[in-house]
């Protein structure tokens, strides 16, 4: 099955090459439909069941892993877990020996965006189907099999979120935050969206018109701005205004995530009833007040540590950016600015910047582990998407490891990003590995437990009980 799956990808890179030849495109669509529908056939039957032997769990709870055990899995859901020599199932299983390798649930993204990047370049013409396609099935081949779209979203969520919630489109299933709400001039500094991707508003009566507008389409989540990136904006969304906006969204039944940076807007947004922090606090150190207020009301916490790292890490050029698991993430307009000495000279000749990100991370890192150890609710994102060194699917992985730098324990870190960050979007179908649940799985060959590092050995994942991909060293972006 993974070979069927490799050649998968095969076609779809042929698909891309002969782009310019319809006959060519037209047999190889006909042969990928073939192929995806002989996959399908094989791993997705509701009356086959499918055992996943001989396997190390890693359950997404926090607690230890399960050794040489079973996973029965039945249409799209996990129907036993188990010791081996404990667990029956039927003899017309098909059985899977992944002898001694490691199972972890799909991760879940609380926090990221579709459709904004392509290559290089971000802008409005990206938003299109083929590209958040192609984005979404990346997050998934990474093993990231949810992903919440935090804003800047056209209709085509709409079209898209469905399909992707029934399993009708390959990639990560999505979730979303609508448009969201900016101020003119202010953030989000992306100034050349259109009115069908972002509201930008000046007044709370223009707030409330916009949540209701985007309350009618029947968003998972509504997303405002409320940041001044550095200084760099003029102005910042008013109390006024992101009361009103959050005041009515409850009204109507929804809660509201915040783009934040410093430490008093996320003490006055939680106190007008926010429901959660779309990034860390970075200026300063968390304190006692604030502890009080995130548990007090609630309120969610998304550190996205990775954000302020991919400002200098690429162009400082890192071992591991040679390596496979990277590579095969980036399209080639990245991965040649990467190489590029001069574009990473330039970039770190901005010594303020840079200066400035890293010690965003260290602070990020310093009020992650504050905020965990006093057993504030918190969720995983990374903002990946967003910019193109924000790279999808890769993000993630590297955010498991920056949370580990800041001292959670590996487990720690994977239960934030599975069990932890399903809670956040209030999904009780997926993020562990327990009958009943939805077959959202990684295999991996390591011990992630022992070594956050080994969960990049991806050697398969599993998607609603479907074979949905292999090694990433056979993917192409």
């Amino acid at each position: 099955m993974v070979a069927e799956v490799k050649n998968r990808e095969t076609l779809e890179r042929k698909i891309r090459k002969f782009g310019g030849c319809l006959v060519c495109v037209f047999c190889l669509i006909v042969a990928m439909a073939f192929l995806v529908g002989s996959v399908s056939a094989q791993s997705s039957s509701s009356d086959e069941t499918i055992v996943l032997k001989d396997v190390r769990v890693i359950d997404g709870t926090g607690g230890p892993p399960l050794e040489h055990s079973a996973i029965v899995i039945k249409g799209e859901r996990i129907v036993a877990i188990g010791p081996i020599e404990k667990l029956p199932w039927p003899k017309s299983a098909r059985v899977i020996d992944y002898g001694g390798k490691t199972v972890v649930p799909g991760l879940i993204s609380d926090h990221s965006h579709v459709g904004q990047v392509d290559g290089t370049g971000t802008g409005p013409q990206n938003y299109n189907r083929t590209n958040i396609v192609r984005q979404l099935r990346q997050y998934e081949v990474y093993g990231v099999t949810t992903v919440t779209a935090l804003g800047l979203n056209g209709d085509l969520f709409y079209e898209l979120r469905p399909q992707l919630h029934a399993g009708a489109l390959p990639g990560a299933d999505l979730f979303g935050a609508d448009r969201g709400i900016g101020i003119p001039n202010g953030a989000p500094p992306t100034f050349n969206l259109p009115e069908s991707q972002l509201y930008r508003v000046s007044t709370a009566e223009e707030a409330i018109k916009a949540v209701d507008e985007m309350a009618t389409r029947k968003p998972d989540l509504i997303k405002v701005w409320i940041d001044d990136f550095h200084g760099s904006l003029r102005v910042k969304m008013q109390p006024e205004v992101y009361a009103a906006a959050i005041k009515e969204a409850h009204k109507l039944g929804l809660r509201v995530a915040a783009h934040i940076y410093y430490l008093a807007d996320a003490k006055s947004l939680v106190n007008a009833g926010v429901d959660a922090i779309a990034h860390g606090v970075r200026d300063q150190p968390v304190d006692a007040e604030f502890i009080g207020l995130m548990k007090s009301h609630s309120a969610w916490y998304i550190s996205t540590i990775d954000l302020d790292e991919s400002f200098y890490i690429y162009a400082e050029k890192p071992d591991w950016l040679k390596n496979q698991f990277l590579l095969h993430a980036l399209q080639p307009a990245l991965l040649a600015q990467f190489n590029d000495s001069e574009w990473r000279a330039k970039t770190l000749s901005n010594q303020k910047q840079v200066e400035g990100s890293k010690a965003s991370v260290l602070m990020n890192e310093r009020n992650l582990k504050t905020l965990h150890n006093a057993g504030v609710n918190i969720g995983f994102g990374t903002d990946s998407g967003a910019t193109a060194l924000r790279i999808p699917g890769f993000a993630e992985h590297r955010e498991l490891e920056l949370m580990v730098d800041a001292g959670l324990t590996p487990l720690e870190a994977i239960n934030l990003a599975t069990a932890r960050a399903a809670a956040l979007l209030r999904l009780d179908d997926r993020g562990v590995l327990a009958p009943g649940k939805l077959a959202d799985m990684i295999v991996v060959n390591g011990n992630p437990a022992a070594q956050i590092k080994d969960i990049h050995n991806i050697e398969a994942v599993w998607h609603r009980g479907k074979l949905a991909g292999g090694r990433v060293q056979d993917f192409t972006p």
